[in-house]
Parts: C-alpha cells; structure tokens; sequence
C-alpha cells in the first residue's frame, strides 16, 4: 500500500464546515482525501479534494461525506482522480473512527486499553496508527481535543468556571496547571482574546527565514520566525482573535530594524519595551531570561533556582516554550543540563545558529541577509 500523507485532525470528524471543505478544494490538500468528496452540479461529476482538475464556482459545488452519497443522486464519478476506486486506508479509517467516538463523548478520558478494545486492535496497533496519521499519540490526541474544547467554550461564555467544567477538566486546578502554559495567559484574559487591543505587524526576510514583529502602542507583543508569512500571519491572528490587527504604530519600524540588526550580529543588547500576556510565573521566568548576557547560556534548573523555584525544571521549559516573543526575550540562551541546544519553538537548526551568532563562532549574518531595513506595518 503506497504511503498516505499524514492527515489533520480536522479531516477525520464527520462535522468538517463547507468553508473548511471548500478550502481543502481550493489548496487540493490530499490530506482531506477520504474526509469527503465534492461534486459538481455543472457537470455532473464528483472528486476528491485534491483532484488536479479546474476549480468550479463555488455555486456549482455540493459536498458529500461519502462517494455513495452522490453518486445516489445522480453524479459520476471523476475519471481523472477516481474517487470511488481508491482502496481506502485501514489505518486512516481506524484513527478517523476512533477521532469521531471520542468527539462524541468530550467529558471523557479514553485509556488506550480502553481505546483498543473499542476498535477491537491491540494498543500499540492503536497507537502506531494515531502517530502515523496524525503524528501524535491517542493521549496526545485527546489532550489537544480537549485544549480545543476549553477555547471554544471561553469564548462562547461570560465566565470562566463553567467553560472550564463543560471542556471536560475535573478541577479548575488542573486547568490553571496546564492549560494556562498552553494559552499563554490565564483562562479569564483568553476569553476576552485580546479584544480591545489594537496590533500593528511587519513582516521581513532576516537571516533565520521570515521574521514577524506584532506591537501595540505599549511595546513589542509577538515575535515569531518561519518560511512561511502566511503561516507566521494566521498564528498571530489566533493569538488575538479578537484584537484590531493592522493599522499604524509608529514605532514599529525602529523595532523591527533592531531585531534585524541582532540577527545580523550588529545589536547584541535587545532592550524593547513588552506588551504579553502572561501568568505571574511566566513573567518571572521570561525576566529571567532577559537577564542571562549575550554569549552566555543557563540550564532549565540554573533558571529554576534564579526565580527560587529549584524544583521547578518542567515549568520553567513551558515557560520557555510559550514565549511568545522570541530573541526579546531570548529563551534561546536555556540549554539542557548535558550541554546540548535542547528544544527551540522555531526549530533547533535556529536555535544553534542563534547560540553561534552570540559566541562568535560564527560570522555575522550581514551576508546571509541584505535589505529589509526598512519594513512598512502592514494591514489586511
């Protein structure tokens, strides 16, 4: 059987939204092959998301979950894709199955045992095929479904407490323990999304790929790095969904040239002003951090004992991952106890080039890097 590019967890609920069909259609993702076809009524023929084939209206188009749904009310087949023909993927059948009982019963923990009885496979056959379709683990899985749920529920309520209870946590502790590193802020200032706020952005090409810089009229709140603008653009926005991006901010553009010129080696002494969101621990950790000199690196535990938490070694790593203003706050500088990078949220590749550029091991990014000295905010 030949190999299946690894499916989105979207792709395997019953429930996806025309517009995210519609989407899939329009990128021809073949991750969405065997979610649903689409047909069209002009010709009569349906297909498969990533069919090669023109695009039709999107007036001309119905979706259906199954190729027997359309071909009941009359449609074809396509002859170039073949979307009836296709022998369908156990495995993706299998995890597809599983996602949607697990929708169906948000409030409740599955265990992979209990897991595996109801798809009547052995655990590690289900947990092979959880982390070859979607990459994750079940637990993994459910944990994110769960994320998920919390976020829809705190913007869809008043108050906090009852969102926390129908997402499915046992305690508002729990919440407060974990999801909190996942939101980045607590519970309460997630559900206001950043409404009121007002984001201004660039994005430029710097030695480490495309640089995003995010601002309010009070300071610096996103710093993200990628290859893809789109990608770094559609972060932000669900970082604030509810905040006013675009727009002018007048200094912006000075601190995206200082950013640009500590990449390219020329501005060691990072000191912009921050506008984050963050819990009472993060904001010691990311202080922390912005005291570790240039050139120098701490330990997860070295952090841990500077803000009096020595115990605190996990927590201090979630800090650091859920920073959400990179090289400002230079979470970079924190290296496992053995010496080694250790994780960086925008690649390890960065992170070592990073630590080289500091020490001085390596030249400037100068030549790697030219122009983008002056980026414009930009606004959609």
């Amino acid at each position: 059987m030949s190999y299946v590019p690894r499916v989105t967890s979207a792709a395997l609920h019953f429930s996806l939204s025309p517009d995210r069909q519609w989407r899939a259609v329009l990128d021809r993702d073949r991750r969405y092959d065997g979610a649903f076809v689409y047909a069209v009524r002009s010709t009569g023929i349906y297909c498969r998301p990533s069919c090669p084939s023109r695009r039709p209206r999107r007036t001309q188009v119905r979706f259906f979950s199954i190729p027997e749904a359309a071909e009941a009310v009359g449609f074809r087949a396509c002859r170039r894709c073949k979307p009836a023909s296709r022998t369908p993927d156990p495995e993706v059948e299998l995890v597809r199955d599983l996602c949607r009982a697990l929708a169906a019963q948000p409030d409740r923990r599955l265990e992979l045992g209990a897991l595996a009885r109801l798809a009547g496979r052995g655990p590690q056959q289900v947990t092979r095929a959880f982390r070859r379709v979607l990459g994750v683990s079940p637990r993994q899985y459910q944990e994110a479904l769960q994320l998920r749920r919390l976020k829809t529920e705190l913007k869809g309520r008043r108050h906090v407490s009852p969102a926390i209870y129908e997402a499915g946590y046992s305690s508002s502790s729990r919440v407060y323990e974990r999801a909190r590193a996942e939101l980045g802020m607590t519970p309460a200032a997630y559900a206001r999304g950043g409404a009121g706020m007002r984001i201004a952005h660039a994005i430029v090409p710097s030695p480490l790929g495309r640089l995003l810089v995010a601002a309010t009229e009070r300071g610096v709140c996103h710093v993200s790095l990628g290859d893809d603008a789109a990608r770094l653009e559609r972060g932000l926005r669900e970082e604030f969904p509810a905040a006013t991006i675009g727009g002018d901010q007048a200094q912006l553009a000075g601190w995206v040239r200082a950013v640009l010129r500590y990449l390219e080696g020329r501005e060691p002494h990072l000191e912009l002003p921050l506008d984050v969101r963050a819990t009472a621990f993060q904001r010691q950790v990311w202080s922390a951090l912005r005291k570790i000199p240039y050139g120098e690196t701490r330990s997860y535990g070295e952090v841990a004992s500077a803000i009096g938490r020595p115990r605190a070694v996990r927590a201090v790593a979630r800090a650091c991952a859920m920073n959400p203003t990179a090289l400002v706050v230079p979470c970079h500088r924190v290296v496992s106890k053995d010496g080694s990078t250790g994780g960086y949220r925008w690649g390890p590749e960065r992170k070592r080039k990073l630590l080289a550029l500091e020490s001085g091991s390596s030249p400037g990014g100068a030549e790697a890097h030219s122009g983008a000295l002056s980026p414009r905010t930009t606004s959609n």
